[in-house]
């Protein structure tokens, strides 16, 4: 099994934050990692940092892990359905209701679900939950929507819905051999993510060419449907004010999820992919990272603006900006 108790001590800078003021800039903070970046047919035209060493992925996973649902027998009434299958929602109504329709279609309520409760992420939502004394539900959880479409899998399997988590159950070995195939590498790990499933540690050039592999499948085959639906329903898959939606919404074809701990990939059609993980497992440099590795893609620099560089504030005013460092320009 590939080394993954110890940190690779050379990853280089991928990420600069910059703060002036009073006549001067200073480097105030770096975030290191690894991206790689694959052309059409998968191969590498950029790697910085180990690209082979498997890391945990989390919610970038999901995309590929859908594709697995699918092929188990799972029918989602429509795309919305299937979006969310794939999402790191909210929390917000819409995105709920849609997690609902999920389970009530396959006979099951939101007690099923083997996810945590949790209040939801989107702020004037969570507002809005705990004004009213609303209580945290599973249904406002990020992952509701996997666990929903892995929980509908089970039902139109034959699979017993109960133990649906555990690394053994025939759902979870469906998903882990799915994604080790669409990788084109085994699985190097499985433990346990924060919504309580299984997470499988992969490269991130196996990560990249598994989602690449969903936007460039044949219209209809399980992979082209994942990427279409979340394509077409940006907003479900992450939602308002979330840079996955956004950058969705921006970039037309582009194929967008981020995960926890630093992890984002993206793919477009006819073009490749990029994933990335920072060391630190922040959010702040991530999406400028991706940004750079997109421009390599020849996403123009004019739709990637708002994200090549983000601006830190001193004073009430812009006094600097997280940009991705010279590696990746």
């Amino acid at each position: 099994m590939p080394e993954l108790t110890t940190w690779p001590d050379d990853d280089p800078v991928l990420v600069e934050v910059w703060r002036a003021g009073f006549g001067v800039d200073v480097l105030e903070s770096v975030h290191r990692g690894a991206l790689v970046v694959l052309d059409a047919a998968g191969a590498p035209v950029l790697a910085v940092g180990d690209v082979t060493r498997p890391v945990l992925p989390r919610s970038s996973n999901k995309p590929v892990q859908a594709t697995a649902l699918l092929a188990a027998g799972w029918t989602p009434g429509d795309d919305r359905e299937l979006a969310i299958g794939a999402a790191s929602h909210n929390g917000e109504d819409g995105h709920v209701e849609v997690v609902r329709s999920v389970l009530a279609a396959a006979g099951l309520s939101p007690d099923d679900l083997g996810c945590p409760p949790a209040l939801p992420q989107h702020e004037a939502t969570r507002a809005q939950w705990l004004v009213s004394g609303r209580a945290p539900e599973r249904l406002a959880m990020n992952c509701s929507g996997k666990h929903a479409a892995m929980l509908s899998a089970c039902v139109a399997a034959g699979w017993p819905t109960e133990g649906y988590l555990d690394p053994q159950h025939p759902l979870q070995q469906a998903v882990e051999a799915r994604l080790g195939e669409a990788g084109g590498e085994p699985v190097a790990a499985v433990v346990v993510d924060g919504c309580g499933a299984p997470q499988h540690a992969l490269s991130l050039t196996a990560l990249a060419r598994g989602v690449l592999s969903l936007v460039q499948a044949e219209p209809g085959t399980p992979g082209r449907l994942v990427a279409d639906a979340m394509r077409a329903h940006p907003w479900l898959v992450a939602g308002t004010g979330r840079e996955d939606t956004d950058l969705m919404q921006a970039v037309d074809g582009l194929l967008v999820k981020g995960g926890a701990d630093g992890v984002h990939v993206a793919a477009l059609p006819g073009a490749g992919a990029v994933a990335l993980k920072l060391d630190d497992g922040g959010d702040r440099g991530r999406v400028p990272a991706l940004s750079a590795g997109l421009l390599r893609l020849g996403v123009p620099a004019a739709a990637l603006e708002r994200w090549l560089t983000t601006p830190v504030s001193g004073g009430g005013a812009v006094v600097g900006a997280v940009r991705a460092a010279a590696v990746l320009r």
